[in-house]
């Protein structure tokens, strides 16, 4: 169960991490997305992977440990946050610079500032 779990984490981060690396912002924002579910799937899977356990501690030999499903959840509401915020910034760099590219070069740039002056 750990190896299949510790597997779907490096996946997902791998996969994020090309997704990051890609020019077009739409990736990037789909990148960061997959990133913070890997990170969520490592901190749930940091509190013993005990299937039909009770979260509290009680008579019983095992029990699951509750911390990492509250940090995941509040994990979950940050990561939704940064989500909508990155993709307004993506939609205002797109209406700004009429572009998807993440990166423009110097001299569009300058072009651009003039421009608007």
């Amino acid at each position: 169960m750990e190896l299949l779990v510790a597997s779907a984490i490096g996946l997902m981060t791998a996969a994020a991490v090309y997704l990051i690396l890609q020019q077009r912002t739409f990736p990037i924002v789909v990148g960061l997305t997959l990133l913070s579910y890997a990170v969520n799937v490592f901190l749930f899977s940091s509190g013993r992977l005990i299937a039909n356990k009770p979260p509290v501690i009680s008579d019983a030999d095992a029990y699951t440990d509750p911390l990492p499903q509250a940090l995941v959840l509040t994990a979950i509401v940050i990561s939704f946050g940064m989500t909508a915020l990155i993709v307004v910034l993506a939609l205002r760099g797109f209406l700004e610079t009429a572009t998807d590219t993440a990166d423009l070069p110097e001299d569009e740039l300058l072009r651009d500032m003039e421009d608007d002056r």
